[in-house]
Formats: structure tokens, sequence, C-alpha cells
């Protein structure tokens, strides 16, 4: 049986002069607020949909890049990802640029470049943004 999480947004007044709220329901961790201004010009203390998109994208890889490494008997020790969302006004999100960096006892930097390979191409966080770019930046620590 699959899980579901759920997020909520409180939205007044119009897109460029309005603001709102997104609360983590399902965690009950925080509400964060939002607005045009944070999403398109400085975060200026709020967040936006792409920043979260990041935090779900960065979080996503790495619990399936350090299963695709444990797999393959070799666990890493740490794994220190980043992920930059990129949004054009008028266009949408046109990038996402993954970057890795692991410190995996025992791998080769070919070996942890084809599992950071991996771990981009099937996390399901990387599944469902097909439609968006993604490029990888993968090293060893």
């Amino acid at each position: 049986m699959g899980t579901t999480r759920t997020a909520s947004t409180h939205w007044e007044g119009s897109l460029f002069e309005g603001s709102g709220q997104v609360s983590l329901e399902s965690s009950g961790i925080g509400t964060y607020d939002v607005n045009w201004p944070s999403r398109a010009e400085s975060s200026n203390g709020r967040t936006s949909p792409e920043e979260l998109i990041a935090a779900a994208h960065s979080s996503c890889y790495s619990m399936a890049l350090s299963n695709g490494l444990a797999q393959a008997g070799t666990p890493p020790t740490t794994l220190d990802t980043t992920a930059n969302v990129t949004f054009v006004p008028g266009t949408g999100i046109t990038e996402i640029v993954i970057s890795v960096v692991g410190d995996v006892p025992g791998i080769s930097a070919e070996d942890f470049q084809t599992a950071a390979e991996d771990a981009k191409a099937n996390c399901p966080v990387s599944q469902a943004l097909k439609a968006v770019p993604i490029s990888l930046e993968a090293r060893l620590g």
C-alpha cells in the first residue's frame, strides 16, 4: 500500500500583490510564507514552489543513491546533495541541477558516477519531473 503526504496553501489577493502560506500538513513541521517576489526575485525569508521542489528532489535523490550504493556493497558514510531549481517568469521551471558529494569507502570515482546517474534517472521525484531537463554533478569528497 502506498502513502500519501499532504501540503496545503492559503492564498489571498492577486498573483503579484497577494501572498499566502504553505503548510506541511502530513508532518506538521511548519507553515511557510510565499509570494510572487519570493518566487521571481529574492526570497526575503519566504519560500517558493521551486524551493519546495528542490527540497523534495535533493532528499529523494539522496535516499535513492544511498540505497543503490548499499545494494552494490558500498554504503555511503555521507552524501551531501543540493538541488538547484531554476524558474523563469513567463516560461516556468527550466532546469534542475543536482550536485552530490559522497564519502563512500571502497568505491571508484567511475562506479560512484554510475550510481549517481542511476539515482538521478530513477528516484521517484526525478521520475515525476521528467518534463524538466535534469543535470548532475557528482564527485567523491
